[in-house]
Formats: structure tokens, sequence, C-alpha cells
């Protein structure tokens, strides 16, 4: 008897776990599969600001697309750095990325987006993305580099960090400053007085804590969302450079959509761009005290004497097409005022 019941038991067992699992199998399988899947690499962790905006990126269009498009995000250059993530889009491996001055490597002109002393606040950046000067990188950026812009992301003015106040170009004698790997940056730098370094961003926590390098240089959000109060000290308010990043798709990626989807992807961007704006200004209000918080000390500099050491050596380095065209900025930026 207890052999029957036994045996009994373990056959309505059996039965009631194919039941689940084929409920089970049943139900995941109704799920779709996405039609299209875009891995996007990003420098930033998922504290920032990129981060949450592609993450509301993908929210919306898997949403609006009814699943057909997923978007799958790698922060903290998991997997690549910026100029290895563009190559890895142009090798159809992944997808997206955000990018700026970088593209100066495919197209000269990127480097409007962030010629140091060129704008002085976002009043100049906007004018200069929405007018022919950025018409002209999104086409470049297609035709030469391979990747569609949707929209952009304001960074915010760049400041110099440091281990010792830096007031006047005079204290930047011999100073090991890392900079992204923007011919640009090199060259304002090199001009005022210090030892330029490119480096990737994912490698410059790092390199401060071992003194392989002296300072660095990035708007506010990226100085606390990389921790860098915990090797640096002081932050001076150079604001050499007011500047933008594109989020950027591979064109080919983009081009295999259908015409219906494509035009979801497009205005989903550009309310990414929107969300990330709101987000980036409400940071701004907060970021500068949280920093303060964690004990770095903010230095007023002679700004007029780091523009005036630097400016001619930036003119000089680009070339006589550039040149007409940071004439002409100038001009615009002088008739605006």
């Amino acid at each position: 008897m207890d052999r029957k019941l036994k045996l009994g038991g373990s056959i309505f067992g059996h039965i009631v776990f194919c039941f689940s699992f084929l409920w089970f199998t049943g139900c995941t399988s109704d799920k779709k599969e996405p039609e299209f899947l875009f891995r996007t690499a990003l420098l930033v962790n998922e504290d920032h600001t990129w981060f949450k905006a592609f993450a509301y990126f993908g929210e919306i269009l898997e949403e609006r697309s009814d699943g057909r498009i997923k978007v799958e995000i790698y922060p903290s250059e998991q997997l690549a750095k910026e100029i290895e993530a563009i190559r890895l889009i142009q090798a159809d491996v992944i997808d997206m990325t955000t990018t700026g001055s970088t593209l100066t490597n495919w197209f000269e002109v990127a480097t409007f987006c962030e010629l140091p002393f060129l704008m002085q606040d976002s009043t100049d950046m906007n004018r200069y993305i929405n007018g022919p000067i950025g018409k002209l990188m999104e086409e470049e950026m297609i035709e030469k580099s391979g990747l569609r812009a949707l929209g952009h992301f304001e960074r915010g003015a760049r400041h110099l960090t440091s281990n010792r106040p830096i007031r006047h170009p005079d204290d930047l004698k011999g100073l090991i400053i890392r900079v992204p790997n923007v011919p640009s940056f090199v060259t304002a730098w090199s001009a005022l007085g210090a030892k330029p370094t490119p480096m990737a961003f994912s490698e410059v926590f790092t390199s401060l804590q071992q003194g392989t390098i002296q300072a660095q240089e990035n708007p506010f959000a990226m100085i606390n969302n990389a921790g860098f109060a915990e090797v640096q000290k002081y932050v001076n308010l150079t604001g050499h450079v007011i500047s933008w990043v594109y989020p950027v798709v591979g064109e080919k990626q983009f081009q295999r959509l259908p015409s219906d989807l494509q035009e979801i992807f497009l205005l989903a961007g550009k309310d990414m761009q929107d969300y990330e704006h709101r987000l980036f200004l409400e940071n701004e209000k907060s970021v500068q005290e949280e920093l303060k918080t964690k004990g770095m000390k903010f230095i007023k500099v002679d700004k007029k004497a780091f523009e005036e050491k630097c400016s001619n050596a930036i003119y000089e380095s680009l070339s006589p097409e550039m040149q007409k065209i940071y004439r002409q900025l100038k001009q615009e930026k002088q008739d605006a005022s």
C-alpha cells in the first residue's frame, strides 16, 4: 500500500512538473525576440546622465517599436574605449556610443566640438550646433566615419583638477596632464607650459593614484562620476572648453531598419536628448556642492591669461580651411554680442 501511494505520488508529481514546464515554456515562447539589437558602449558609469539617457532611450524605443528594437548598454568602457568603440561600430561588431572631438581622427571639422577657448557658454554652443557648422559636422560624420548623430548632450565647461592650486599658466610648468586623444587639447596644454598625455578615460583614476599623471581636465559631472575627489585636491576653474558629445549609431546599422522603425528611432533620439538635458541641468546645480563636500577646493584662475597664451598656437594648428571657419565663428560671436 505504501509503495502504491509513493508510486502514485511520484507519478502525480511528475505530471504536475510536466504541466508546469509546458505552461512556463508556453508563456515564455509568446514573448517576442527583438528583430534589431543595438549594443551600446559608454565610457561613463551607471550614475552618469548619459547612461540614464540611454536607458530611457532603450525603454521608449522598445515600447514604441512593440518590442522589435532592443538596446543593450555597457557602461564604464566595458566593451571598448571611445576610439575602439567607433571602430567596432564601423566593423559592425557593436552599434552605438557617444563621441565628440575624438572624431577629428576621421574628419577635421569635429575639432570645433571641443576647441579650447572658442565658446564661452551654452548659448554659443547651441548657435554652433544648430548653425552651418553643426550641419557640416553631422554630414561629415555620416560620410567619413559612418556614424549618425541622434542629437547632442551638453557636457558643461571643462576644468583642470590637480593636487596643487593653478591660478596662472606659469603655475602649469612641467605639470603632467591627462587629456583625451584630441590634437587641439595637446596643442593648447603644451602652449600653456604643461605636459599633456593622451590617455583613455578608464585609466585616469589609477594613473592619478600612482602618480603617472598629476592632473586631468573634465566637466564637473565627470570629475564627480569618476571619483577624482579621492585622488585630486583642487578644481581649478579654467572653463577652457565648452563642449558637447553626440549619441551616435552606426549608419549601416541604422539603414537596416525599415522606414517605420527609422522614424521611431530618430524621434526617440530627440526625446533622449531632451531627457538628458533635464538631467544635466538638475545635476549641474548639485554636483559642485557635492565635490566641495568631498573635500575638493575650487580655485579661481586668470582665465584671460590662459586664453591669450594658447590662442595663437591653437589657431596655427588648424588647417587653412579650418582657420577660415574659426574666423567665421569668431565673427558670428562678435555680431551676436
